[in-house]
C-alpha cells in the first residue's frame, strides 16, 4: 500500500475515523476529569552503613545493590505494614472496621486486611547511585497520603533497629548463660587447685622444686667425692690386710716413725761400734741392745695404729658412703614426686587457665552484645518527612489527553484499515492497473462534481462509453 492509497482510504472513510478519534479523546478527557483525584506524598529516608563504634565491626564504604533491594524489601514488607496499623491503631477506627465488614473479606483479620489495602498505594525506590529510598503513598486525601507515608517510614527506622537489637538481645541471653557456667568451671578449678595445694603442701612447686634438684645435685657430688675417698682408703686396707703396712704412705710419710727409724739406725750403728770394741756382754752394749729393742717396738706399735687407723677411715668412708647413697635415693624419690606433683599442678593450672580464658572471652562477648542490645542508634535516618502535597498526582489531564489523542489516533487508523480489508474497492487509477494487469487509457470525471454541467458532461461520457463498449458483445 502506497502512501497515496493510505490517503485516499482515509478521505473515503473519513467520518467512521474522525468520529472513532474524537470520541476516544473525549473518553480520555471525560474520565480524567470526571475520575477522583489522588494525592501521592513522598518521604525520603537515608541508609548510612557506618563502622559501630560498640562492635567495631567495618563495613564497605560504599553500599551495595543488594543492601539497598534488601532495604526496600523491608519497607514493603508484612512486618513495617502491620507495624504502622498498630502505631496508627487502625484497626480501632469504626469507619475501617465498617469498610473492612463490609468488604466480605471473612478469610483474614482486619489487620491482615489493613496491610494488603495500605501496601496497594504503597510505592519504594531506591536511588541508582545513592542511599537514598523515596517513599511515596497515594491517597485521596492529601494530609491522609503524608501520614502514611511519614508512618511508614517511622515504622521502617523501628524495624530497622529492631532487627538490629533483637538479635544482640538473643545473643547477649545466650552469652549471660554461658559466662555463668563458664564463671563456675572457673570457680571449680580453682577450689580443686587450692585442694591439691592443701593436701601437697605445695606453695611454689617450681621453686621449691629447683631447690630440691640443686640438693639432689649435691648429693650426687658428695656421693662421687666419697666413693672415691672410699675407693683409695680400700686399697690402703688392702695393703694393710696383705702386710705391706709399711709400704703405706700414711707410714712413710709420718714423722715420729721418721725420726724412730732415725733414732733406731743411730742406735744400731752405735751397738755395732761398742759390739766390736767391748763385746756382747759389756752392760752398755746390753743396755743398746734393750733401747734398740724397745725402739723397734715403738716403731711396731706406731705402724700398728698406723694400719689400724687406715682400717677405722676406711670403715668410716664406708658408712659415709652408704648414708650418702640412702640420702641420695631418697632426695631422688623426694624430687621425682616432687615432679609428679608439679606435673598434676600444672594439669590443674592449665584448667584454671583455659577456664579463665574461655570465661574472659565470653564475658567481652558479653559486655559487646549487652551494649548492641541497648542502643538507640539506627543505621537508617529521616532525610525529608513527607509534607501533604498541593496539587494530585493523578488523574494527570494533560498526560492523559495526550494519551488519548495518540490511542484515538491509533484506534481509529486500525478500525479504518480494518473495515477497508473487509470491503475493499478501487479508489485510484493505480488500483484498476494494479488489480487487472492492464494499463489505463483514461479516467473518467468524478460523478460527485460539484458544478452540475461538468456533473451532466461527465454522465454523457461514461454512458456514451458504455454503450460503444457494450455493442460489439451485442453483435457477437
Amino acid at each position: 500500500m502506497t502512501f497515496s492509497q493510505f490517503l485516499a482510504i482515509i478521505n473515503a472513510r473519513a467520518r467512521v475515523f474522525w468520529a472513532i478519534f474524537i470520541g476516544v479523546i473525549v473518553l480520555g478527557v471525560g474520565l480524567s476529569l470526571v475520575w477522583p483525584k489522588k494525592y501521592t506524598a513522598v518521604a525520603t529516608v537515608v541508609v548510612d552503613i557506618k563502622p559501630d563504634p560498640v562492635s567495631a565491626m567495618m563495613y564497605q564504604s560504599m553500599l551495595n545493590p543488594a543492601l539497598m533491594a534488601t532495604q526496600v524489601d523491608i519497607i514493603q514488607s508484612d512486618r513495617v505494614a502491620r507495624r504502622v496499623v498498630r502505631n496508627l491503631k487502625l484497626t480501632e477506627n469504626p469507619d475501617i472496621r465498617r469498610e473492612w465488614q463490609e468488604s466480605g473479606d471473612e478469610t483474614s483479620d482486619i489487620e491482615t486486611w489493613l496491610v494488603e489495602v495500605l501496601q496497594r498505594d504503597l510505592d519504594v525506590k531506591p536511588s541508582r547511585e545513592s542511599s537514598v529510598i523515596s517513599v511515596a503513598y497515594k491517597a485521596r486525601d492529601a494530609k491522609f497520603a503524608a501520614g502514611l507515608a511519614n508512618a511508614f517510614v517511622q515504622a521502617y527506622v523501628e524495624t530497622s533497629l529492631d532487627l538490629r537489637v533483637d538479635p544482640a538481645k538473643q545473643y547477649s541471653s545466650f552469652f549471660d548463660t554461658r559466662s555463668k557456667e563458664a564463671r563456675d568451671t572457673l570457680e571449680k578449678a580453682q577450689a580443686r587447685l587450692s585442694k591439691f595445694q592443701n593436701e601437697n603442701g605445695v606453695i611454689n612447686a617450681d621453686e621449691r622444686l629447683d631447690i630440691e634438684t640443686q640438693r639432689l645435685n649435691e648429693l650426687t657430688s658428695q656421693l662421687v667425692a666419697i666413693q672415691a675417698l672410699s675407693s683409695e682408703s680400700s686399697s690402703r686396707q688392702s695393703q694393710v690386710t696383705s702386710g705391706a703396712v709399711e709400704k703405706l704412705q700414711e707410714v712413710t710419710n709420718n714423722p715420729l716413725v721418721g725420726s724412730l727409724r732415725v733414732d733406731l739406725g743411730r742406735q744400731e750403728a752405735r751397738l755395732q761400734e761398742l759390739n766390736a770394741k767391748l763385746g756382747d756382754n759389756n752392760p752398755q752394749v746390753i743396755e743398746l741392745k734393750a733401747n734398740i729393742a724397745e725402739l723397734r717396738q715403738k716403731i711396731d706399735a706406731e705402724i700398728r695404729r698406723i694400719g689400724g687407723g687406715v682400717g677405722v677411715t676406711n670403715t668410716i668412708n664406708k658408712q659415709r658412703e652408704a648414708q650418702v647413697r640412702f640420702e641420695l635415693d631418697a632426695q631422688r624419690n623426694k624430687v621425682l614426686k616432687m615432679k609428679q606433683v608439679r606435673d598434676e599442678g600444672s594439669v590443674i593450672q592449665r584448667d584454671i587457665e583455659n577456664a579463665q580464658r574461655a570465661y574472659d572471652t565470653i564475658l567481652a562477648r558479653l559486655t559487646q552484645t549487652s551494649l548492641e542490645s541497648q542502643t538507640t542508634q539506627s543505621s537508617v535516618a529521616v532525610l525529608a518527612p513527607a509534607t501533604p502535597p498541593m496539587l494530585p498526582s493523578s488523574p494527570k489531564l494533560v498526560l492523559n489527553t495526550i494519551l488519548a489523542v495518540f490511542l484515538g489516533g491509533l484506534f481509529a487508523l486500525s478500525t479504518v484499515l480494518v473495515k477497508e480489508l473487509r470491503d475493499r474497492r478501487l479508489r485510484s487509477a493505480s488500483d484498476v492497473a494494479a488489480m487487472l494487469g492492464l494499463p489505463v487509457i483514461g479516467v473518467l470525471p468524478s460523478l460527485h462534481a460539484k458544478n452540475s454541467k461538468k456533473k451532466r458532461a461527465a454522465q454523457a461520457l461514461q454512458h456514451r462509453l458504455v454503450g460503444q463498449i457494450a455493442a460489439p458483445k451485442t453483435g457477437n
